[in-house]
């Protein structure tokens, strides 16, 4: 998903090896995006090599509408491939019978659509998927780490660190995922959620994740200890303590 003007503009891909369907849902979409208003991209593709070719290039989809089966490889094998890239792709499987359907759900699997797909289905479904990817994307980051691309909720980043171009993500439970990048544009991403501090240049902290700021150091709910710069240990605690105070949260004097 991009932002652009302001507004978040969804990826979408098709991927089935009859022309028809393709057609078919090409149609529903040009609709669906004419009378929702929505901005969305599509791509289309006639075999599960095309796509995952793709996905290996680096592009990424918010959205794959997935026929089962297909020449070759089935759908329930693709997405076994994909989830090895991006555990975020909303999966949506198209097929004209029931039985894989229990199946389909071990990819984790937004959805099981049979076909033919009529307009009214297929409008409740894009209406449901959109509404769950936008609400994902307002809260969350998505980067590129040694795992694929990953999402990452923004409530569960404790803090973040820069070693040289290399930023290490700290999840409160204990995960840390790895992404090249720079900590001064993540800090931009960032800044109009309000809760992330910067308190010295190679760390970016969650302030919902502060247990006590001392004179020398943050420390943080896993007890994780972020340095201060001499001289910055009032401004911080000032930031930190506006951001308590907005937030209504109790202080004992």
């Amino acid at each position: 998903m991009e932002r652009v003007d302001g507004k978040f503009m969804l990826k979408i891909a098709f991927c089935d090896d009859d022309l028809e369907i393709l057609k078919e849902l090409g149609i529903l979409l040009d609709k669906y995006k004419k009378e929702r208003d929505e901005d969305l991209t599509c791509t289309v593709f006639q075999s599960p090599l095309e796509l995952l070719a793709a996905i290996e290039k680096g592009f990424s989809f918010d959205i794959l509408f997935l026929d089962i089966l297909m020449p070759g490889e089935n759908g329930i094998e693709t997405a076994k491939e994909i989830r090895q890239y991006d555990n975020n792709m909303k999966i949506i499987f198209l097929t004209s019978s029931p039985e894989f359907a229990v199946q389909s759900y071990t990819v984790g699997a937004y959805f099981y659509q049979l076909k033919p797909v009529w307009e009214e289905s297929f409008f409740r479904l894009m209406d449901s998927v959109l509404a769950e990817c936008t609400k994902t994307q307002e809260n969350s980051l998505i980067l590129r780490s040694k795992e694929g691309i990953t999402r990452i909720d923004l409530e569960k980043l404790e803090y973040c660190e820069v070693i040289g171009r290399t930023l290490f993500f700290h999840l409160g439970n204990g995960k840390v995922f790895e992404s090249v990048g720079s900590l001064d544009d993540l800090f931009l991403q960032l800044k109009p959620y309000g809760n992330f501090l910067r308190p010295h240049r190679s760390f970016l902290v969650n302030m919902d994740y502060i247990q006590n700021i001392s004179y020398r150091a943050i420390k943080l709910i896993s007890l994780a200890e972020i340095p201060i710069p001499h001289g910055k240990c009032s401004e911080i605690k000032n930031k930190y303590l506006e951001y308590a105070f907005n937030r209504k949260q109790v202080f004992l004097s």
